[in-house]
């Protein structure tokens, strides 16, 4: 995707790449059996080795380590057999221990890539560097007090994978279908929510930009941004700020920035640290973790079958488009919903049902997938309505917008309302009869070489059965009488 910034000078590239800390689903956290759900009273859910009472040791939670192994599996990354637990030394109020427990020289994953979803049914490849496990810091609150921070250390402990692409993103829309692709992924495997606005999924994002075939520019890191869309905003208003500062004579200080959502802007925060500033050292209260090789084996062998392989298989069986397959793989839940329509019919009706008429109407009334008062059983039984003829496409609408009402089988409401097609000649071909008798003119016209009539035949037919003569026997019989 071609995306340059432009200055005095001509035109910038802008290079981007993203740090995901994506929270592992697990009920407890990554060395203590404290709780991890979301929304607890601040501070209730910490354990005396999350507030490193002194002689607390941690323990690895052994659910953590699948989860991270299935992660980098998905990610189609190297699994690395040995990795290394160190200590990632710096002060922060709302970090007791004065250390994080993370990963650095042997982490858990190595390289793997991800595919990016672009417009028009393109895609690209983007490196991932690597994956590393680590405890997430607490949360300090600044707007409780006039003086004062408040400290609420629940998220103290709690267990984060960390994602790191290579600088392969070109533009703020490829940052953005990155993070979309990253989320469906973790989401199919049920290693992380990706619910971004409770935090269990955010960005470290970095920026440079340079003249088109030059060197890597100097990169500024725009820390903890929590939504997709303010990460693309990050993206443009980053690299059009090192752009002006770099034609104004100016240099890029390679810093740690803040995003600022209430106009779309970044700050800095901090000059930007170096590894050696965190003093990292092997933890000495943590053995290195070596996996069984047979273990992995055994995870990689459940893990299910993912967005990019599910749309392959879409569009292969069901002849999709590689859009309307991309849109239905988004997220597992929807492919199985649109799996199971398609049991009513043809596959690519399916799909036009569900990403038509059906996903308007949730967006429309605000419900979710798992709130929907129209089953997928129930919209490809109305979808085999259509095939066989049953009902026409335009009486299916009428009818779905009855279903979704009152959560009744079509086949019931089609009895309900008397709307089965009628198939029968004998009633068509009387209403055509009519229709032609009391509109010589017509005929006349039509037979003297203006075939547009056929139109407002149908239509007439139509209007005569109540809108439930089959089309095609009407479009058929016509043609059939008008030519004498």
């Amino acid at each position: 995707m071609s995306y340059r910034v432009k200055g005095n000078t001509g035109e910038w590239e802008v290079v981007i790449g993203l740090e995901v800390h994506a929270q592992v689903i697990s009920k407890s956290k990554l060395f203590s059996g404290a709780s991890t759900k979301f929304g607890a009273d601040p501070n209730d859910q910490v354990s005396l080795v999350d507030a490193a009472m002194p002689g607390m040791l941690p323990v690895l939670n052994k659910q953590v380590v699948e989860q991270g192994i299935r992660t980098g599996l998905g990610l189609r990354a190297q699994i690395n057999l040995k990795s290394v637990f160190e200590r990632k030394n710096y002060f922060y109020a709302d970090l007791p221990q004065g250390y994080q427990i993370s990963q650095f020289l042997e982490p858990i994953v190595g390289k793997g890539n991800l595919t990016l979803d672009l417009e028009g049914g393109e895609t690209r490849v983007v490196g991932i560097e690597r994956m590393h496990l680590e405890q997430d810091a607490g949360k300090s609150i600044h707007d409780q007090h006039p003086t004062q921070s408040y400290i609420d250390l629940n998220r103290t402990g709690v267990a984060l994978m960390e994602v790191v692409s290579d600088p392969d993103l070109r533009s703020p829309e490829e940052a953005g279908a990155y993070l979309r692709k990253m989320r469906s992924i973790l989401r199919y495997l049920g290693t992380c929510d990706g619910n971004m606005d409770e935090g269990s999924m955010r960005a470290d994002v970095n920026v440079s930009v340079r003249k088109p075939g030059d060197e890597l520019g100097t990169r500024t890191e725009t820390k903890n941004v929590n939504s997709i869309r303010y990460v693309m905003q990050a993206v443009e208003f980053e690299a059009k700020r090192q752009v002006k500062v770099l034609e104004d004579g100016g240099e890029i200080v390679q810093e740690t920035r803040q995003f600022d959502p209430s106009n779309g802007s970044t700050r800095s925060l901090r000059s930007k640290e170096e590894a050696h500033d965190y003093r990292y050292f092997p933890d000495p209260d943590l053995l290195p973790l070596v996996l069984d090789p047979k273990w992995v084996e055994e995870i990689k062998a459940s893990i299910p079958e993912l967005p990019d392989e599910k749309k392959e298989r879409f569009i292969k069986d069901f002849g999709l488009s590689s859009y309307d397959a991309g849109i239905l793989v988004i997220d597992r839940d929807r492919a199985d919903f649109y799996e199971e329509v398609t049991k009513g019919g043809d596959p690519k009706v399916a799909a036009n049902w569900v990403t038509g008429d059906f996903f308007g109407a949730l967006n429309k009334s605000g419900l979710t997938l798992a709130e929907t008062p129209v089953s997928a059983k129930q919209l490809g039984g109305l979808i085999a309505l259509i095939k066989d003829n049953t009902i026409s496409g335009r009486t299916a609408k009428e009818v779905f917008e009855a279903m979704w009402e009152t959560s009744k089988d079509a086949d019931t409401i089609v009895e309900e309302k008397g709307l089965k097609q009628i198939s029968d000649t004998g009633p068509i071909e009387a209403a055509i009869d009519e229709i032609m008798a009391a509109n010589p003119s017509q005929v006349e016209a039509f037979r003297g070489g203006n075939e547009k009539l056929i139109g407002w035949f149908v239509g007439q037919t139509m209007k005569a059965t109540g809108g439930k003569a089959n089309p095609g026997m009407v479009n058929q019989l016509l043609k059939k009488k008008l030519a004498g």
